[in-house]
């Protein structure tokens, strides 16, 4: 066997090798896609596990979201559960007063347009669509002044929409629960 015929049998298992691997990747990359694809029509035709709604004409008058009922207020667990309604152009109430290092919920619906609502420096994210309630939940891990932002275009007056979470310390935020059932930094 000369060294010519060597070289050509190496050539010949290196190719075919690569040609596996090729194949592998291709049927990896194809798996996925489908995986993917699978996952993304079970999300279309699935309904989502809960829904709530909200009749928006009774928003401000009867119901979770009266504005007695706005505010932060401390649960049974400790938690604190926040309730907001937005409407073009404000969030009522317009600054959120929450405890540091406690879990929070914040439940919120529009009565007018869709609105977006993201507080900065947190994993809230959400849309708040007109007839349907919005829960997010998040712990925050530092006192201050967080930006809320409206951040889907709601209309002329968009860009002045604005709100703030004020993050205070758990035992001053639990004195004041304490003399109020209902708190906001905004009274």
């Amino acid at each position: 066997m000369s060294a010519s015929s060597g070289h050509d049998e190496a050539e010949r298992a290196a190719l075919r090798a690569e040609g596996r691997w090729a194949a592998l990747s291709v049927i990896i990359v194809c798996l996925l896609t489908l995986m993917a694809g699978f996952a993304g029509i079970h999300e279309l035709i699935m309904p989502q596990a809960r829904v709530e709604t909200v009749d928006v004409r009774t928003v401000p008058f009867k119901g979770e979201f009266v504005e007695s009922n706005l505010g932060s207020a401390v649960a049974a667990d400790g938690s604190v559960t926040v309730r907001m309604v937005t409407q073009q152009y404000s969030f009522n109430p317009p600054c959120l007063l929450v405890p540091v290092e406690t879990p929070v919920t914040l439940r919120s619906t529009s009565i007018d347009v869709v609105h977006g609502l993201i507080i900065d420096g947190t994993n809230i994210n959400t849309m708040l669509v007109p007839g349907f309630v919005s829960v997010a939940q998040t712990r925050f891990h530092e006192t201050g002044d967080h930006r809320m932002p409206c951040q889907e275009f709601c209309g002329v007056g968009h860009q002045g929409m604005w709100a703030m979470v004020r993050v205070i310390p758990r035992e001053q935020f639990m004195k004041m629960a304490a003399d109020k059932p209902r708190l906001s930094c905004a009274d």
